[in-house]
């Protein structure tokens, strides 16, 4: 086991459940925050994962899933917006 799967699974120990509580409670914007946490940490946790294989082609993944999670933002912000 290198660092960066050791790194690699804590990030998902800590991070993953942390988030998934944020956006199941609160109000609408707390529940974004425990969205967008979930994004930067499936982001990091894949980009770790590349790095603890050694394959670079595994980087194309975190780089999608980066760009999908900024979308998912703007569509839920644009969601959240008042009527009117």
């Amino acid at each position: 086991m290198n660092p960066w799967l050791l790194g690699t699974i804590v990030l998902l120990a800590g991070g993953f459940p942390l988030s998934l509580w944020m956006a199941s409670r609160g109000s609408p914007v707390d529940r974004m925050v425990g969205l967008e946490l979930a994004g930067v940490v499936t982001t990091l946790s894949m980009l770790g994962f590349s790095q603890a294989v050694g394959q670079t082609s595994y980087l194309i993944v975190p780089l999608v899933a980066a760009l999908l999670s900024f979308a998912g933002a703007l569509v839920f912000t644009r969601l959240l917006a008042p009527r009117g």
